[in-house]
């Protein structure tokens, strides 16, 4: 049975740029990802990518969304890495409010324009960029961030100031690594392995989190 997203696009848009900060998260047991995510929503994140690797990836995000939906009615849950088609009706049909791709496809975004959900591709040059978001992207996901930095980003917004743009790779959850690509003028964040290091004590996850969060707050972002 097809879940609707409980987010129209636009919100799932603003929520993401209210809180620009996005865990990019897989584990492949339902249990465990559930307390992850409550620990981050306890921090103050809205935004969460699971990605989808692994076999059972599909249950574990068809759990995940059924948790989310009762203990944490604001969090917008989305998935990432989806190359096909196919694959994006799935999750969508799970109840994805968003699709991450690590590159562009358009078939991809033609699933997301069809059920009117956000699609985030992933783009590194001005021309990949510029293409992506011709083809609808609602946010242009700037990766790998680490081969090239904020001051690559800084460099972009002269002749794109109004792409919308995340950059996942290379964004450490401290003050020093958020302030710079904030600064550089990114529009969000994705954070993995490096937000989930001795993720084991879900309150000081939270705690970290909260910390992380609360500042992002008081960062001048566009």
């Amino acid at each position: 049975m097809e879940t609707m997203p409980r987010h129209t696009a636009a919100e799932t848009l603003a929520t993401l740029l209210r809180y620009p900060v996005v865990p990019v998260f897989y584990h492949a047991d339902p249990a465990y990802a559930q307390r992850i995510v409550q620990a981050c929503y306890a921090g103050g994140i809205r935004v969460f990518e699971f990605v989808n690797r692994g076999e059972g990836a599909l249950e574990v995000f068809t759990q995940l969304q059924a948790f989310v939906a009762g203990s944490c009615p604001e969090m917008v849950l989305g998935i990432g890495t989806i190359y096909k088609a196919v694959e994006a009706e799935q999750f969508i049909a799970a109840g994805a409010a968003f699709v991450v791709q690590p590159l562009a496809t358009a078939e991809v975004a033609e699933v997301c324009r069809t059920h009117d959900i956000p699609w985030l591709p992933g783009a590194l040059t001005p021309t990949e960029i510029y293409n992506a978001s011709q083809l609808g992207a609602a946010v242009v996901k700037i990766f790998p961030g680490n081969m090239v930095g904020p001051d690559y980003v800084k460099a972009l917004r002269g002749p794109m100031p109004h792409i919308k743009l995340m950059v996942t790779g290379g964004v450490e959850p401290t003050r020093e690594s958020v302030s710079a690509w904030f600064g550089a003028g990114v529009n969000a964040v994705g954070i993995g392995s490096q937000l989930f290091k001795n993720a084991d004590d879900t309150h000081a996850l939270a705690v970290r989190i909260g910390e992380l969060m609360q500042y992002v707050a008081t960062l001048n972002k566009d």
